[in-house]
């Protein structure tokens, strides 16, 4: 990705950027940005919180730990997560979208293949879809420099459409009384629960709770979650425990 990305440290945000913009997609980028602040190249988040691994119905909900790096000049991220089963058993999950690709691998103690999916369009497209809300944690993705175009909605909420290859994937931004992101939402979205043939259906995530986090102001606590016919079922719930740049290195821990 890093190979990927513009060569050369990325020029500081500035307030000029958000010329343009829906109002509430600028009054949301005004208030977590400042004026003259460092754009890194790279960031890496570590994760904490619970993974639904059963299905609608019959939750079975596990804590999982990961790590995330994103690189927004390419754009793309890498996903390891650490999800504890049944009798202490890890599975070792790694998601990706790199180079236009999108990739998934599960394995038992990291060593016993249990799902491998990539190179499908529909998984580079859920992939895309994915980075494109996440960027909540580093919103100076969604400037217009890291080729995100802004439409309006209405007076609460902006359509973020992204382009990478061609894969193009939109989502719509939904903004609070307080100026930030209550929520993102995709009309569709691919729905794979491994016993029905994938299909698209309405997936939305929820932040909670804003506050800081290593000086950063982002969602301390998500939920996210698919929009059945017969209800929402919610499947991940978690939020960051630190974030650092590429500027302050490894994560520690």
């Amino acid at each position: 990705m890093a190979a990927s990305a513009p060569a050369g440290d990325p020029p500081p945000f500035r307030q000029a950027e958000l010329d343009g913009l829906p109002d509430p997609v600028a009054r949301f980028l005004g208030r977590v940005l400042a004026d003259g602040q460092p754009i890194p190249a790279e960031l890496k988040i570590a994760w904490h919180g619970v993974f639904n691994m059963g299905g609608p119905g019959k939750d079975g909900w596990k804590h999982f730990t990961a790590r995330q790096l994103f690189v927004p000049g390419a754009p793309g991220f890498v996903w390891d997560a650490r999800i504890a089963m049944a009798r202490g058993v890890p599975v070792r999950v790694r998601d990706g979208f790199v180079g236009g690709r999108g990739t998934m691998h599960g394995a038992v103690l990291g060593l016993v293949t249990v799902v491998r999916s990539e190179g499908s369009p529909e998984l580079a497209t859920a992939a895309l879809q994915r980075y494109l809300g996440e960027a909540v944690w580093f919103p100076f993705a969604l400037l217009p420099r890291h080729g995100v175009r802004w439409s309006a909605i209405d007076e609460g909420s902006a359509r973020a459409t992204l382009c990478v290859g061609e894969i193009s994937v939109s989502l719509e931004f939904r903004f609070g009384d307080d100026g930030l992101v209550a929520s993102v939402y995709a009309p569709a979205r691919i729905f794979d629960d491994g016993r029905n043939p994938p299909r698209p259906l309405p997936w939305q995530a929820r932040n909670l709770v804003w506050g800081e986090v290593d000086g950063r102001l982002v969602p301390r606590d998500a939920v996210v979650e698919w929009l059945l016919p017969e209800g929402p079922w919610a499947y991940w719930r978690g939020g960051p425990l630190r974030i650092a740049t590429d500027a302050a290195g490894e994560l520690p821990g």
